[in-house]
């Protein structure tokens, strides 16, 4: 049953009762794992998924181990990143059901967070899923200590983004001598603002971007400050948008004073204007905003100024980032490099919620919840594997069009009246096209020519027919 809810979610993300109702036996999984139709029920699937849980630690070591052999991937650089996924419905029996910053733009619904870790390549190791209102940061000793506990310590680098990086985390990570690459906030960009101004000391790693190491003034961390050209572009952009954005609509509030025929309130307007820069918060500060009274009907007049401590830092800082680490042995390069291979965790995000459907979540019950992440977990190590046995085909990466080529090649069956015995049945595989057959063999796949029918299809034909 967990072959099957892992191959369904691999290959048609759908409920366990489409699955027995219609999927199943338009698959050849009836003959590869010898389960006739009749037995695919959605009671059985739920059964398995019930059962397959408290086999989550021993799956996840074994797969560990899996991608070792199949791919020689070490796992001595882990990443690490959260989401979330949703639910439809109230979902009361759930403690972990709550809501909470949501990544699906659905703070309507309550939610489960998802935190995974992955190798340097991408490939999964494990995951834990927490309280749908768990604040990111409060997530990542618990990991570390589930995951080092399952694979060991030795050697261990984490990368993760700057939502990990609170100052408890940082400190824990250097007492207990963990190895680590963490994205800081923005904000702190501040503490470096004249290694950012100075032009020595920078060296460009990639086109369009220049690393330049520093010293934290008071952990000794190892600070790597990143400018990125279309980083740059982009911020810049959002930066004017915004901007716009505010001064259209203070030139709109501006002609409603003027055109006002009586005395208007202070504290309404006020409010209007804080929802003004609320919704462009990316530029508010650059605005100063005041009333002043005035001899005009309305009783004030807006008076707008501009902050050029803004415009001279948003000149400075855009484009810019920064990283804090404490390995002391790897170049910049090499540190700028690992932190960018993040977007491997952020992809395998995509995959589970675009190509797994793991959003949203239907069912109700905890442990159900639980083994559905854990289903779409596991159909993401088959996916992550076609992808890497793409890329090493030189067929690109991407697993859906290789699982809708080979989905076109069908069975048949062959059926052979006898005079003495009956009917004798054959199951064919049908010859792919010169497309496919090109696939497969860049793939190294050999399509056989039958396949064996399963024992419960062949209970009513003759010995002869069985033995053929």
């Amino acid at each position: 049953m967990a072959a099957v809810l892992v191959a369904a979610r691999l290959c048609e993300p759908s409920s366990e009762l489409h699955i027995a109702e219609d999927w199943y036996r338009r698959t050849a999984l009836c003959d590869l794992l010898q389960l006739g139709d009749e037995e695919i029920t959605k009671d059985r699937l739920y059964r398995g998924l019930d059962h397959l849980l408290a086999h989550k630690a021993a799956l996840e070591a074994h797969l560990s181990r899996r991608c070792g052999e199949l791919f020689a991937i070490t796992n001595e650089v882990l990443l690490y990143d959260v989401t979330s996924t949703y639910f439809e419905g109230q979902v009361q029996g759930n403690p972990q059901a709550q809501r909470g910053y949501s990544r699906d733009h659905r703070p309507d619904c309550k939610q489960v967070l998802i935190a995974l870790v992955v190798t340097f390549d991408g490939f999964p190791l494990g995951y834990e899923v927490f309280a749908g209102n768990t604040h990111d940061s409060r997530t990542l000793q618990t990991i570390v200590a589930t995951m080092e506990a399952r694979h060991g310590t030795l050697g261990r680098v984490w990368i993760t983004d700057r939502g990990m990086a609170s100052a408890e985390n940082l400190a824990w990570l250097r007492q207990t001598g963990r190895r680590y690459i963490i994205g800081a906030p923005k904000s702190e960009l501040k503490t470096f603002a004249g290694e950012l101004a100075r032009p020595d000391g920078w060296r460009t790693v990639q086109d369009g971007v220049e690393v330049k190491l520093a010293r934290h003034p008071q952990t000794e961390e190892t600070i790597i400050l990143c400018r990125s050209a279309d980083r740059r572009s982009k911020e810049k952009a959002m930066h004017d948008k915004f901007s716009a954005r505010i001064e259209a609509a203070l030139s709109r509030l501006a002609a409603r004073l003027a055109r006002a025929k009586q005395r208007l309130d202070p504290a309404k307007v006020n409010r209007q204007i804080g929802r003004i820069l609320q919704q462009n918060q990316r530029a508010a500060a650059r605005f100063g905003i005041v009333l002043e009274p005035d001899s005009c009907p309305a009783g004030f007049r807006l008076h707008v100024t501009y902050n050029t401590a803004f415009d001279d830092w948003a000149a400075l800082s855009e484009g810019a980032y920064m990283l804090r680490s404490n390995i002391t042995d790897w170049t910049d390069q090499q540190l700028w490099k690992a932190y960018i291979q993040l977007t491997q965790a952020e992809a395998a995000f995509r995959i589970h919620k675009d190509q797994l459907q793991v959003r949203p979540i239907w069912h109700q019950r905890e442990d159900r919840v639980q083994a559905h992440i854990l289903v779409c977990f596991l159909a993401f190590v088959p996916w992550k594997s076609l992808e890497m046995w793409q890329q090493r085909a030189g067929l690109g990466n991407a697993p859906r069009t290789i699982l809708e080529e080979i989905a076109r090649i069908q069975s048949h069956d062959v059926v052979l009246p006898t005079a003495t015995h009956g009917q004798i049945r054959l199951r064919c595989v049908t010859q792919p096209d010169p497309a496919q057959a090109a696939l497969l063999d860049r793939l190294g796949i050999i399509l056989p020519k039958r396949l064996r029918i399963a024992d419960s299809e062949l209970r009513d034909l003759p010995a002869l027919a069985r033995s053929a």
